[in-house]
């Protein structure tokens, strides 16, 4: 009997599932396998459901004979272990960024004579009512909250990018490339301060209020289900900072990052060119404890930001503040830096590794944007946040746009670098 193999990434089945193990059984006995956690994070599909329990799943579908475990994107793994005559996949494989994945299955097929079937891709009103069903469950506080968490635990680094829309947002959400032979995405969003104000108009300096910042959130949150990590400068007072992780905790935010400043806020990229007031070790202590004191769950993070390599104070500094912050209650430490040369990064990371094996250290790469994720996961960081570049790479785009209708007095010279509008349309969701 010849063998045919699938793999699934769901946690609900539906009709178009059941069609393609109808079409599997025609052929010979039936593989399905089951996407690991570790993969799926990476194909832009986040389990609300254990591996253990989707393995139950499937095996329970009539026809299926075997169920297992897929840990390679691109189908290695079975592939090489079952060797089946036919995988088998709805043919919306066919196009975008999963066609590489398609491609690389008949490569692997064709060494030993195998065969690809690709049937009808099946999305109908039932279908896409369980799909929107499991996308506004991932969208649901509680889930979206301890994603970031699930996130460190399951990937090598966790990749974020700056959304200060519902737009952006969108974008971080759906953004998915192939590179390599494998799928791509960024895990989460970082709510900037920086372009939170820039985008309102205002300047960095914790002018904007924390109500319309909350506002950001909200538009942010109810067009995407990523987890979201959020800029909260120098925390403010304690006492306000309190009620801040309770409001974030409670929308569904994973985590918070403040500074160890005080006083009015300068951007850190100014380093000691302006005056910046570190706060002592005792005082963000202090509003750390309170802070993690005040939260309700487990889930939410609060990320203290060391300044020390900022203002010049040194690497001692530097590390006695992380790990008397950890003490205090930390969940992760960011370091930051606004050297060209990541050196004094690496060396920071390497020394807190030295001691602290377990706490997550969050990266943000502006200054020293040579550096890889591979390259900062080598040495313990779980967190790179790509803080401003969609605010940098959209304000230019737009200026230019504005100076050339002024310039030609009509908008046909700079029709070839929009994005049409059809493209725009499909890029949000209808209800």
């Amino acid at each position: 009997m010849k063998t045919v193999y699938t793999c699934f990434c769901t946690d609900v089945i539906h009709e178009g599932h059941l069609n393609i193990i109808e079409e599997a059984h025609k052929r010979g006995k039936v593989i399905v396998g089951c996407l690991s956690d570790e993969t799926l994070i990476r194909y832009n599909k986040f389990p609300t459901i254990s591996q253990e329990e989707r393995l139950k799943l499937y095996r329970s579908i009539d026809g299926v004979e075997e169920v297992v475990i897929q840990n390679e994107m691109m189908y290695d793994d079975v592939i090489t272990l079952i060797q089946p005559d036919y995988v088998i996949h709805g043919d919306n494989w066919k196009t975008g960024p999963e066609k590489a994945i398609r491609d690389h299955v008949e490569e692997l097929l064709s060494a030993y004579g195998g065969e690809v079937i690709d049937i009808p891709y099946t999305y109908n009103d039932k279908v896409k009512k369980i799909d929107m069903q499991l996308r506004e469950k991932l969208a649901m506080p509680e889930y979206r909250r301890k994603r970031l968490r699930q996130l460190i635990s399951m990937t090598p680094i966790v990749k974020v990018m700056e959304a200060h829309s519902g737009i952006t947002g969108l974008i971080v959400e759906k953004t998915v490339v192939e590179n390599e032979g494998k799928l791509d995405q960024f895990d989460a969003m970082w709510i900037s301060s920086l372009c939170d104000s820039t985008a309102k108009g205002k300047p960095d300096i914790e002018l904007v209020d924390m109500t319309s910042r909350f506002r950001t959130i909200d538009d942010i949150m109810e067009v995407t289900t990523k987890p979201i990590i959020f800029d909260g400068d120098t925390g403010g007072l304690t006492e306000h900072f309190v009620y801040t992780v309770r409001s974030l905790e409670r929308m569904g935010v994973s985590a918070i990052i403040i500074e160890d400043k005080k006083g009015l806020k300068k951007n850190s990229l100014f380093g000691t060119e302006v005056k910046q007031t570190q706060a002592t070790i005792e005082e963000m202590s202090a509003k750390i404890a309170a802070g993690k004191k005040a939260q309700l769950t487990d889930d939410f993070m609060i990320i203290a930001r060391i300044e020390s390599l900022i203002l010049e104070k040194g690497m001692e500094d530097a590390l006695e503040r992380a790990f008397a912050f950890v003490k205090a209650g930390a969940d992760g430490i960011m370091i930051h830096s606004r050297k060209k040369d990541p050196a004094e990064i690496l060396e920071f990371c390497d020394k807190f590794r030295e001691v602290d094996t377990v706490t997550p250290i969050v990266v943000v790469p502006s200054s020293f944007n040579i550096i890889t994720e591979d390259e900062l996961a080598s040495h313990g960081v779980n967190i790179v946040i790509y803080a401003n570049q969609l605010t940098r790479a959209a304000f230019p785009a737009m200026q230019k746009t504005a100076e050339d209708i002024l310039k030609y007095h009509r908008a046909k010279e700079v029709d070839d670098r929009l994005m049409p509008i059809k493209q725009i349309i499909t890029l949000i969701d209808e209800l």
